[in-house]
């Protein structure tokens, strides 16, 4: 119970940045053009439609009051007609809440199902800010080492034992994200249907985070773990319209799940956050309706730089997502990444400690490869590739 000056240490463990430990690098370097490659963004302008400039009053009258806690009843239908179209599932509108982003979404689902001391199962590595969520409610984040391994498609990975050795008496729910946030893993039918059985047997949520559903690098498009017979009841989906439809400064993400759960949702995010920005709001039910021209686009866009990326590292392309989770530890020669970090750093090229993404990553970097213009990339990953060739022969690091 803290008192002036202390705050809350439910929170002791969250941190403002997941680089803190080169800040003063980044402030220090000077003339030197800089890759932002942790950045998990796009250099893509959104649709026309879906921008802020294209909301107007005019158009739209009071437009800037309050939106209703559910959402804009404009993006609540587009949602429902996006689901539909990929999944074939039809939602009742009634049971869909626009969230402030998936973060903020993620944020309210954790407040409305767990309590303090609850423990959520983590496969790792995983999305930084998962941890610190979980965490802010008092909950315990469970890390599981185990996509990284399938990443690796390592056949032996026996996902059911790997989450079965880690469950308690006081867990309560496993997070999932596929397409994901790091690897770039697409869980398949076998993954999935191992999660199902653990979450059946030990009365489970299902926290699904579908942020990456429409950036895969097949030729098809993956069925969501959620829409499972066996994985609906219980699951809670979270999606947004930050990645594929780069509107990440727009806010915008919506949640789905059992009604009964919903409505838990609906009343925590009402004290929480309230509403989300209706200008915003308008602009991601353009982007939901009439942005499959533009989405296909960037994905073509997005497998090209995922394959030079992973190229550049020596290693397997990711199958969906925004990221490469590279192995590194050849090349520092342990389970430290810092040397490749600094050395790429001191040439503007900015990387993700592989840390931030799980305890056991050390080892590993993760790298954005949609967050600067392809030209761009092509010049960071031309130093990436010299900055690893001296590492594999022993020459200069920073």
């Amino acid at each position: 119970m803290p008192r002036f000056p202390g705050t809350s240490h439910t929170n002791a463990t969250l941190s403002a940045t997941v680089f803190s430990r080169f800040a003063q690098r980044l402030k220090d370097l000077r003339g030197v053009t800089t890759y932002p490659l942790h950045v998990g963004d796009t250099w893509r302008e959104p649709l026309e439609a879906a921008r802020a400039e294209a909301q107007r009053t005019a158009e739209t009258p009071h437009l800037h009051t309050y939106s209703p806690v559910q959402g804009e009843p404009a993006l609540v239908a587009a949602a429902v007609r996006k689901v539909k179209a990929r999944t074939g599932v039809d939602l009742d509108p009634a049971d869909v809440q626009v969230t402030v982003g998936a973060t903020g979404g993620l944020s309210v689902v954790c407040q409305a199902l767990l309590d303090p001391g609850d423990e959520v199962l983590l496969p790792a590595p995983f999305w930084p800010l998962i941890r610190g969520i979980i965490a802010s409610r008092g909950a315990v984040p469970v890390q599981v080492p185990l996509m990284d391994r399938l990443a690796a498609g390592r056949d032996a990975v026996d996902v059911e034992a790997a989450l079965e050795a880690a469950v308690t008496a006081r867990t309560v729910a496993i997070y999932v994200n596929s397409p994901h946030n790091p690897t770039g893993v697409v869980l398949d039918d076998a993954a999935a249907a191992a999660i199902a059985r653990v979450a059946a047997r030990h009365d489970l949520w299902v926290l699904c985070d579908e942020v990456y559903e429409d950036l895969f690098h097949g030729a098809a498009a993956p069925t969501p773990l959620w829409t499972r017979p066996d994985l609906r009841p219980r699951a809670i989906v979270v999606h947004s319209l930050s990645k594929a439809y780069g509107l990440a400064g727009a806010r915008v993400g919506y949640a789905h799940g059992p009604a009964e759960a919903m409505a838990a949702i609906r009343a925590v995010h009402t004290f929480q956050a309230y509403g989300t920005a209706k200008p915003m709001q308008l602009g991601a039910a353009r982007a939901l309706d009439d942005g499959a021209a533009w989405l296909a686009e960037t994905r073509a866009a997005y497998r090209d730089a995922a394959a030079a990326t992973a190229a550049a590292f020596g290693a397997p392309a990711p199958a969906g997502g925004t990221f490469l989770f590279a192995d590194v530890r050849d090349l520092v020669g342990g389970d430290d990444a810092t040397p490749l970090l600094l050395a790429l750093l001191e040439r503007g090229v900015i990387l993700t400690p592989g840390g931030a993404c799980g305890d056991a990553y050390g080892g590993f970097v993760r790298v954005c490869y949609t967050s600067v213009h392809p030209g761009e990339l092509a010049s960071a990953l031309a130093i990436v590739r010299e900055v690893v060739a001296d590492l594999r022969a022993g020459g200069p690091t920073a």
